[in-house]
């Protein structure tokens, strides 16, 4: 950043030595020769720069005591960090004729200044920040930055908190503490990358689905601890490999459209799962039942594969169904108690009109034996379909339109199994022709159980939350 601001004539300057950057110092130190002095140049934290030096540099070239400035130095470096400026100590040495540096060579510094970085927030930011705390994703600040900057960075985001967590604290507080904090506290400042990772872990036990989004070596733990890593395309290559998401681009706006399109998937793929548990346990207990007192099989084998067949195929165009909105304005989870009541009603449900089928196929309508099975084939199929449109919203089914192959599906299921008997393919299956006042008698109780799918639907959901 500074050689891009501006050019600088280095030429004078050749690098003899370095010590490397680590958390534990927060220090990065190099020995250059310039004409005939070695300079120790140490650059890094504030703290950290200014807990090595004993003498500063002022603006007229002179060296003073640093015990007599520090106080105007900390108090400026609270200034810029308070306007969000990231303000890292600069200072430096004459050490002779050294041509090489230990980590104890930091000493004895002369404090020269800072250098000041500004990384303001995207513009937009706030209101995509607002966008995710409407899906319930609520975002949290973790930083090494200092807790001015990192107050000052919230604020402009649109972050109100004004309790602030730093590496010290989490220092002093168990693990058990910060299991309580971690729920509470939105702003974590001046941690170190382990420090990082510990908070991930306690939002994670706390009960959260954590996503962190990181870019930095430092990032590496955290981006592994969390239950979603997100990097983005610059970042370092440690951050991207431990990622499972890497952005093409620095827009959280793609995260917002991401989790609903994600929550619309899992809402599509619950509507599968509820309709193929519910539809088979209903028919495991019709199929049963119907076996216990009828002389004949319900249906030959031949047409039990083609009834699964055929109701498959609406399952199948499930996953480009409309999600309403209220599926996707929360995060939810995989709930096989719910799935479990879910079934055991509907598939009760299912079995209780299966049963009501059979009666009029034979006490009313006075069936045959191909008669019964074509007759049941249809009033199966044809409610295993419409069904579909029922439970696929929490809302009564006119109330939540479904998405065009659905329905067009839906219709195409419906009319080739009512046509069926009447086509070659009924001898194929042996089916036989239904007389006009069957089809009557099972239009009604296709309607009965669209009604009491409705209605149970509404108790169901008002008993059982999800």
């Amino acid at each position: 950043a500074i050689v891009n601001h501006k050019a600088l004539d280095i030429s004078k300057y050749k690098k003899l030595d370095e010590i490397p950057y680590d958390f534990i110092r927060k220090r990065l130190s190099i020995l250059v020769k310039q004409d005939d002095k070695n300079l120790l140049i140490v650059k890094g934290a504030f703290k950290n720069v200014l807990a090595v030096c004993s003498n500063v540099e002022g603006s007229d070239g002179r060296i003073y005591d640093l015990a007599a400035a520090r106080q105007r130095i900390v108090s400026l470096y609270e200034s810029l960090s308070s306007q969000g400026l990231r303000a890292l100590g600069v200072a430096y040495r004459n050490i002779g004729s050294e041509t090489i540096i230990a980590k104890d060579s930091e000493k004895n510094m002369i404090f020269l200044g800072f250098v000041t970085f500004l990384d303001p927030p995207k513009a937009g930011i706030d209101k995509t920040l607002e966008q995710l705390d409407q899906l319930g994703v609520r975002l949290k600040v973790i930083t090494g930055d200092n807790r001015l900057v990192a107050a000052n960075i919230s604020r402009r985001v649109g972050i109100k908190s004004s309790h602030i967590l730093t590496g010290q604290d989490l220092n002093r507080i168990s693990n058990q503490a910060l299991l309580h904090q971690a729920n509470q506290i939105d702003v974590f400042a001046e941690v170190e990358p382990n420090q990082k990772e510990r908070i991930i872990h306690a939002l994670k036990l706390a009960g959260n689905v954590v996503g962190y989004i990181g870019d930095g070596i430092n990032d590496g733990p955290a981006l592994h601890a969390a239950d979603v890593g997100i990097s983005v395309e610059s970042a370092v290559d440690v951050a991207k490999e431990a990622a499972d998401i890497v952005l093409l681009e620095k827009d959280l706006s793609v995260l917002a459209h991401g989790i609903q399109e994600g929550r619309a998937t899992f809402a599509n793929t619950l509507k599968y799962v509820f309709m193929a548990t519910s539809a088979n346990f209903g028919n495991m207990f019709s199929m049963a039942g119907a076996s216990l007192f009828l002389p004949f099989l319900p249906l030959l084998p031949t047409q039990v594969l083609l009834t699964n067949f055929m109701t498959d195929l609406p399952e199948l165009t499930i996953s480009t169904d409309r999600v309403d909105a209220e599926l996707v304005d929360r995060p939810r989870r995989w709930n096989i108690h719910f799935i479990r009541r879910f079934m055991t009603t509907f598939g009760l449900l299912s079995s209780v009109f299966d049963y009501l089928t059979f009666g009029a196929l034979l006490f009313i309508l006075h069936a045959s034996t191909s008669q019964f099975r074509t007759g049941w084939f249809v009033e199966s199929v044809a409610s295993a379909s419409l069904i579909v449109l029922v439970i696929r919203t929490k809302k009564p089914f006119y109330k939540s339109t479904p998405s065009k192959y659905l329905s067009f599906m839906t219709l195409i299921v419906i009319g080739a199994v009512i046509l069926m008997p009447y086509t070659p393919l009924a001898v194929l299956f042996s089916f036989e022709p239904l007389p006009s006042l069957f089809l009557v008698v099972l239009g009604v109780v296709l309607l009965l159980y669209i009604l009491g799918a409705e209605i149970t639907k509404k108790i169901f959901y008002k008993r059982v939350r999800f």
